[in-house]
This record gives C-alpha cells, structure tokens and sequence, in this order.
C-alpha cells in the first residue's frame, strides 16, 4: 500500500504431503536488523484503563506482547512499535505493526547473541495447535507493517491513512459519524418506555441526532444474571416492541439504534435451556462464568446460523441504523464438542473464523447500519473487528482525564474515526471524578462525540452549553473525524497534554490542550501547532467560555460589595444568571510561526484580580482552538 507506506503480510501452509500435520507454531512476519539499538513499545492495560504506553529497550533476551484471554485484549493490544533509542513525535526512525485479527496474538522483539534484533508476530502459540490433512490450507492473519523516519507521529499517520482506507468497508468508511446519545449511564436496566422518549425528547432539542437503547430491553432481563441469547423484547418495558420504540424516537427527528450481546448466553435462558450444547463449557469440568454469562460455540455452524437469523430478525424489527455489538467476558474454557481431540487446539482460531462469517453476513445484508464494536469498552479493539464495524468503543470508563490517556494510547495505531468517545455525568460513574463540561466535551471531540448521561435532570444552563458544544462540533465534525492527527508535545503544560487534527487540504484545523493537575505560578502557556503550511496565513481564534462564578468559591467576595456564603443559595441563582466572560484569543499569523514560534496564550490566573483577560485553568481544564486559513 504505497499511498500509506504500509505493507500487509502473510503466510498460507499448504499440506501437500499425503500425510496429516499439526500445526504449532506459525508466524505472519518477521523482520530481522542488524543491531539492537531500538525500544519496543507496547500497549497494556485491563478493564477501564486501557492503551497505557510502555517503552522497553531491546538489550537482550525476549521482550513479548501477547494474548491468551480468547481475545485480542484490553491487557496488550495487538498493535506496537519497535523504534530507535531518542525517537520523538517528529524524529527518529519507527516501525509500526499489526495483527488484522481479533484472537489470541503474539508478538515478541529478542535480541541474539550477536546483538541482532528479531521481531516476529503472528497467532499465540500457547494453547494453539492445528491439525492440517492433506490437501487442507491453513491462512495465517494478516501482518500490517509501516515504517517513518518522522517519529511516532509519522507512522501513527502511516497507519491511521491505512485503517481508514483500507481496512474500514462500507457506506460508513468516509461518512461524517452522528452525534449520539446512549442510555445505558442515564437509566442502566432501570427503564421505561416513557423514560427512554423523556430523554430522546430532551436529547433532540440540544441537536444530538441519534438515539441508542443499551442493555435491557430483551426477554426477562433486568439484571445481568439472565436472559443474553434470548432476543425477543421484554413487552413489559417496551409495549410496542422494537418497532413500536424507534418509530416514535423517528417522530421526534432522532435515528434509533439498539445494544446487543449476540455471543454470549445465560444460564437462565430459553436459549440455554434448549441447547446447553451451544455453551463454550467442558463437560464434567467446572465452568467459570463472567459477568453471570457463557459465550457461545462459534465454531458451531449451528450456532453461527443461529446468530445470523435472531440478528436478522431484531435489525429489520423497527428502523434500526446503528447497532452496538457488545461482549462482556473473555474466554476461560476453550472447548467444542464437536471438534475432535486432536482439533481442539485450534478451537480459539475457529471461534474467530465462525464470527468473522456471522459478521461479514450481516454487515452485506444491512449495509446501511452503523456498527460499533465492544467488548467491556476496549477488550478488542484491533484491525479484525474494524474489517466489520467502523468504530470502536474505546473504554467503558467515560471519565475525560481517564479518556486523555486512553484515547492518546489509541491514536498511535488507530485513527480518531474509530473510537467512541462520550460526554458523560460528575461525579464520573467509574471514577467519581468531577471534570468541568467544557472539558468533557473537548476530549470526546478527538474522538466520535456522543453523550452517556441522564439529560432530563440537567440544568438550562447546561443544556444550553451542550447545545452549543454540538453546533461547534458539527461545523468541525468533519476535521475532527477524518482529518491528520497530531499529538501535540508541549513542554510548557506541566501536567497535561495536547492533540490537533487538520484537514486533509491543511485549510482548517483544531488544537486542544488539556490540563491534569493545576501547578501555581506556573510559566506562560505557549501552544505549537503542527501540520499546517509554513508560508500560508492562519486565524487562530479561541472557543468560547464562560466560567461559572462557583468556581471561585469564598474568593468571589474579595471582588463584590457584599458577602456570599460559598454554597449558598443566594451563589446558587447567581451562579444560574450570571456566568463571567472567558479570555479570548485571536491571532493571524503564517503557519511557519504557528509551529515554530508558537503562540503565547493569555496570562493563568494567579491567585487574584480576574479579568477577561486572565485564563482561568483549573485542575482538569482544558481549551480548544480554532484554525482556518486565510486565503
């Protein structure tokens, strides 16, 4: 793929003896160099902290990235990076891989006696065994390669150019992504169908254009203990089933979408009850449940059938335009009953195979669905899953500073266009972290923007700052999502950090800083842009803020004649009528001194004698700047 510097790799072993073989061992690529000078990056985590960044130097021994959970993984994605020692954003030489696959993986970097470097990946050898008869192929996973001299940030570009044109298919590949709304952190099983259009309603009026109903609206469920394989709905919830629901979300002008959970199944379950056979589970064994749920035999034809049609049906049940694929556990036995002894070594491969057929029939019968895949947020997130669903759900933790680093981990392999990114409540249902609006509407921005959070209990205030959040983002959705990604280095934001996207044609482009941790008296602000044309001119301009008079707390009455009791009511229906006008900032200047000079951002407060002037930049602020050129 030379449009992107990447290139793709694979093996096919052909059995061409008269004999049958096992397979136990078979890697997509390896790439040998010459010297061990390099670091190997990788990608680790678990649930709700994804894509924490590791660099390791390449000295001696093995340095291993790997999956053994049934699943690509939360705890070490498949994608990572092998670099020269010192490299930068913007230097060094970078090798960037990844897995187009969403099973067990294995990467590993080791170092020879003679100082060499090897870098193999490919399937996990661990638990893997396949037998191959005669005349039989075994297809190795594609490896995806690209290589930049211009550091991290050349060859995250690399990847993020490949993703988006070649591994996204579908009417969705270039199609601006809809703001939506989830309603699994406003009501979580606690719904009704008056509740759920209460909050569409409220939804609809701030601009957000599609509506999406989580967990819950299936067979008896209320809980998680029971009811995953049976899709029929729970009539008790949703009177008018399906169809009834997404025509009246439909009337109010929002598109409806719907959660499902096709792979798992429940012990209390019809589907269980019928057919414990379908369920991954050694007979005369112990099983181990997650979240109260089996996962079904995919290697199966039969089951595979079974999902194909049930899908079928609860998509074509009402005007279904998104769907959101969840699966919410990770494989603990690795059994088919009717796989023979000497096959079960390749039950995890097959398993991927069966999904990848059940998918791959869906998405071609309704081509028009927006599909965004889960597993417990980002248990797997990798280049298989994308071949069927644009995006990505990137972390069940909505926190924003959670999301900063999350989000940041992601885009060094995986453009902004694949990862959902909502707006959510404080205090933050996992972290119960309070984050200024602005803030969490500025990092779901590098992200596709959404809303996971109970509306109807928002203040007018608030809604109307949402309201206008969502017309800014759709005048820069298409930047935000399709745009060139950059991760902004920034050695004057003490604890925090920075992204920026511009266009494909460099006319329009956004930066956003983030703050951690406020550090006083801390040094000017100066904010570096990069990727635009160095001889072109730019109008940098602020987005517009308005502080609420809370955040001062006692220290408003330094500045007014009379006294108010911090957390009053008197402060209360101030702070609902009035709001204090934030800095502004505008600058037209040349791309060149735009990235290179930089631009000085208006002076932080400093502890007294706030003006329109002043930046107020508290713990977990955050800012966005807008960037056009002016032709």
């Amino acid at each position: 793929y030379p449009s992107c510097d990447v290139i793709s790799r694979s093996v096919k072993l052909i059995n061409a003896s008269t004999e049958p073989i096992v397979i136990d061992r078979l890697m997509s690529t390896q790439i040998d160099f010459d010297h061990h000078g390099y670091q190997m990056s990788t990608f680790t985590g678990a649930w709700a902290r994804e894509m924490t960044l590791n660099h390791m130097e390449t000295k001696c021994g093995t340095l291993v990235n790997s999956s053994t959970t049934g699943v690509s993984s939360n705890r070490a994605n498949p994608f990572f990076i092998i670099s020269k020692m010192g490299t930068t954003e913007e230097f060094g030489s970078c090798y960037g891989f990844n897995l187009v696959y969403s099973g067990n993986h294995y990467s590993a970097a080791h170092v020879s006696a003679f100082g060499k470097l090897r870098v193999v990946s490919g399937i996990n050898p661990n638990g893997f065994r396949f037998a191959l008869d005669p005349g039989q192929t075994f297809q190795a996973p594609e490896s995806i390669m690209t290589f930049s001299k211009g550091g991290f940030g050349g060859m995250s570009r690399n990847m993020h150019e490949f993703v988006q044109r070649f591994i996204v298919r579908g009417i969705w590949k270039t199609k601006e992504r809809p703001v939506l709304i989830n309603s699994w952190e406003a009501y979580y099983f606690k719904f009704t169908e008056d509740k759920l259009l209460k909050l569409a309603k409220r939804a609809k009026s701030i601009g957000v254009e599609l509506f999406v109903l989580d967990d819950g609206w299936f067979g008896k469920r209320q809980d998680d203990t029971s009811s995953l394989g049976d899709w029929f709905v729970n009539t008790q919830k949703l009177p008018g089933g399906i169809s009834g629901l997404s025509d009246k979300i439909n009337g109010l002008g929002l598109d409806f979408g719907i959660w499902v959970e096709p792979e798992m199944v429940n012990a209390d379950s019809d589907c269980y009850r019928a057919h414990p056979e379908w369920a991954v589970q050694i007979s005369g064994f112990p099983h181990a449940t997650g979240r109260n749920q089996m996962i079904l035999d995919l290697t199966q034809e039969a089951v595979q059938n079974y999902l194909i049609e049930t899908m079928s049906q609860v998509f074509s049940s009402g005007n279904v335009v998104y769907v959101k694929w969840d699966m919410n556990r990770i494989f603990t036995d690795n059994y088919s009953p009717t796989l023979r002894g000497r096959e079960q070594g390749g039950f995890n491969f097959l398993y991927q195979k069966g999904l990848y057929r059940v998918l791959e029939a869906l998405t071609l019968a309704f081509p028009h669905i927006l599909f965004e895949g889960c597993a417990s947020g980002g248990n797997r997130f990798d280049l298989g899953m994308l071949c069927y669903m644009p995006q990505m759900w990137a972390s069940d933790n909505t926190d924003a500073y959670s999301r900063l680093s999350i989000q940041k981990g992601y885009s060094y392999g995986y453009p902004l266009s694949t990862m959902g990114a909502h707006i959510s409540d404080t205090p933050n249902h996992q972290t119960l972290r309070n984050a200024p609006l602005e803030t969490r509407y500025n990092v779901s921005c590098f992200g596709l923007l959404g809303l996971e959070c109970n509306l109807v209990d928002y203040s007018k205030q608030a809604l109307n700052k949402l309201s206008k959040e969502i017309v800014t983002y759709k005048k820069w959705r298409s930047v935000f999502q399709f745009g060139d990604f950059y991760r902004l280095s920034n050695p004057t934001l003490d604890s925090g950090t920075g992204f920026m996207v511009v266009s494909k044609d460099k006319k329009r482009a956004v930066a956003g800083i983030f703050q951690g941790l406020s550090r006083a008296s801390a040094q000017d602000l100066i904010l570096w842009c990069k990727g635009l044309e160095t001889d072109k001119l730019y109008r940098l301009s602020s987005v517009a803020y308005k502080h609420n008079v809370k955040l001062f707390g006692d220290l408003i009455n330094t500045a007014l004649p009379v006294h108010i009791k911090n957390g009053s009511l008197a402060q209360h229906l101030i702070s609902e009528f009035y709001q204090l006008e934030g800095e502004k900032e505008t600058h037209l200047v040349s791309g060149s001194v735009l990235m290179e000079a930089g631009i000085k951002l208006k002076q932080g407060f400093m502890g007294m004698g706030y003006n329109g002037e002043v930046r107020l930049f508290q713990d977990f602020a955050s800012r966005l700047y807008s960037i056009e050129m002016v032709e």
